[in-house]
C-alpha cells in the first residue's frame, strides 16, 4: 500500500460500521511514528463519548503509516500527494458519520477528549472551532512567534473582516456536519483550507461553537512537517491563509470604503460642476474637480468588484438576492445610456467651442469635466452590467 493510487482507494477491514455517529478523518503523510498510538487514542475518545465512529485516515505516505493504519483499525484512503485541503476535499464521498472531526494524528492534539466536539454538536453546533488558548498549550509546544504574534494577528485579521469572534482560527482540531461541510463547498488545495473553512463558516452564517482542546510538544523522535519544510514554511502557511481571508471578502474590503469614496467625489463634482466654490475661506476649484473625478471613479469601480466578487463565491445570500433583483440587465443597461447621454450634452458647449476654435484648447470647464465623469460612469455601468449578466448565467447554469 505505499504506492499512492490515480484515484482515491479506500481499505477497510470486515466488520466496519455502516452508519457511525462520528467520522474522524485524518490527512497523514508519514507518520509511522505516532500513528498507531493516535488511532488508540481516537478508539478511547469514542469509547469516552459513547459514540460509534469511523477513523478515516486520508493517507499519502510512502513509508508504512497506512499499513499501520489499517492494522489499528482505521480505514484508509490512499489519495496522491496534493496538500491538506485536497486531502479533506477527495475525503467527503467517504465520510459516513452525522458529524465529522478533523485534526493531525502526530498526537499534538487529543483525541482521547471527544466530549466537548460531541456535546456542541447536540446542542445544535454546525462548526465547532477548537481552542487552544481556550483549552491548554504544553511548554515547548508551539514557538513564540506563533504564539504571541502569528496566531493572534491572524485571528485578530480574520475576526476584524468577517465580523466573527474566534480566539484561535489555526487550531488543527475542529468539527463539522457533514451537511456543513458539503455547502461550504471547500476549493483550498494547501494549508489554506482552515481558513478558508473558519471563514465561509462566519460568512454562512453556520451554528459555531468553539470549545477547548489541549494541544501538546512534537513526540521524541517526531519532526513537524513545517520544520521538515524549512523554516519559511510558517510564514509561506501564514501568507496563503491571508491570502485566502483576502481573496473571499474584496465585497466586505471594497464595497464600504469605495461607496464612500464615490459619493464624496460626486459630491465635490456635482458641487462644482458651474464653477469653483468658496467655503470658509477655502476656495475649491478645478483641481478639486480633478481630485473629484478620480475619487469618483475609483470608488464605483471598487463597489463593481465588491458586486463581482459577491457573486461569485455567493456566501452572502442578502447580497446576492439583492444584486439579482436590482442590478438587472435592462436597469444597468438603460442606466448606463442616461449617464453616457447625459455627459455627452454637458461635454457638448466644450466640444463645439474646440472645433470652432480651429480644434485649439485654451480652457477647459468644470461642465466638460463634470459631462467627462458622467461618460466614464456610464461606460463602467455598462462594461459591468455585461459581466455581472454573465456572472448570472455561469451561476445559473451551475
Amino acid at each position: 500500500m505505499n504506492q499512492s493510487p490515480t484515484t482515491p482507494t479506500l481499505y477497510t477491514q470486515a466488520g466496519s460500521n455502516p452508519s457511525p455517529n462520528i467520522s474522524i478523518v485524518i490527512p497523514t503523510l508519514n507518520e509511522s511514528h505516532t500513528i498507531k498510538e493516535f488511532i488508540q487514542w481516537c478508539h478511547e475518545g469514542l469509547k469516552k463519548a459513547n459514540v460509534t465512529g469511523q477513523i478515516l485516515i486520508i493517507d499519502s505516505s510512502t513509508d508504512d503509516t497506512p499499513n499501520i493504519a489499517l492494522a489499528a483499525g482505521a480505514e484508509v484512503l490512499r489519495v496522491q500527494k496534493k496538500g491538506l485541503g485536497r486531502a479533506y476535499i477527495d475525503s467527503i464521498p467517504f465520510i459516513r458519520g452525522e458529524f465529522v472531526i478533523m485534526g493531525d494524528a502526530d498526537l499534538t492534539y487529543d483525541f482521547r477528549e471527544l466530549e466537548p466536539f460531541i456535546a456542541a454538536f447536540k446542542t445544535g453546533a454546525q462548526y465547532v472551532m477548537g481552542s487552544r488558548f481556550k483549552g491548554s498549550i504544553e511548554d515547548g509546544s508551539m514557538p513564540a512567534l506563533h504564539r504571541y504574534f502569528g496566531t493572534p494577528l491572524t485571528t485578530w485579521i480574520l475576526n476584524t473582516i468577517y465580523s466573527s469572534k474566534f480566539s484561535d482560527i489555526h487550531c488543527g482540531m475542529r468539527g463539522i456536519t457533514l451537511d456543513a461541510l458539503k455547502k461550504i463547498n471547500l476549493t483550498s488545495q494547501s494549508w489554506e483550507y482552515a481558513s478558508e473553512m473558519v471563514l465561509k463558516a462566519a460568512r454562512m452564517k453556520l451554528t459555531i461553537q468553539e470549545v477547548p482542546v489541549a494541544f501538546y510538544k512534537d513526540r521524541e523522535g517526531r519532526v513537524s512537517h513545517h520544520k521538515r519544510m524549512g523554516w519559511l514554511s510558517p510564514w509561506i502557511a501564514g501568507w496563503i491563509n491571508l491570502k485566502v481571508m483576502l481573496i473571499y471578502a474584496p465585497d466586505k474590503l471594497l464595497f464600504w470604503p469605495g461607496a464612500i469614496i464615490a459619493t464624496a467625489g460626486i459630491i465635490v463634482c456635482s458641487s462644482l460642476a458651474h464653477g469653483s466654490l468658496t467655503l470658509a475661506g477655502i476656495t475649491f476649484n478645478l483641481y478639486w474637480m480633478l481630485l473629484g473625478i478620480t475619487a469618483a471613479t475609483l470608488g464605483y469601480s471598487c463597489m463593481q468588484i465588491a458586486a463581482f466578487a459577491s457573486l461569485s463565491h455567493r456566501l452572502n445570500t442578502k447580497v446576492t438576492s439583492f444584486l439579482t433583483k436590482v442590478w438587472t440587465y435592462n436597469r444597468g443597461i438603460i442606466g448606463a445610456a442616461l449617464l453616457t447621454i447625459s455627459g455627452i450634452s454637458c461635454l457638448s458647449p466644450f466640444a463645439l467651442n474646440y472645433i470652432t476654435n480651429n480644434f485649439k484648447l485654451y480652457t477647459i470647464s468644470n461642465l466638460a469635466l463634470f459631462g467627462l465623469l458622467l461618460v466614464i460612469l456610464g461606460f463602467q455601468t455598462f462594461s459591468a452590467t455585461i459581466l455581472l449578466e454573465l456572472i448570472h448565467r455561469t451561476n445559473h447554469e451551475k
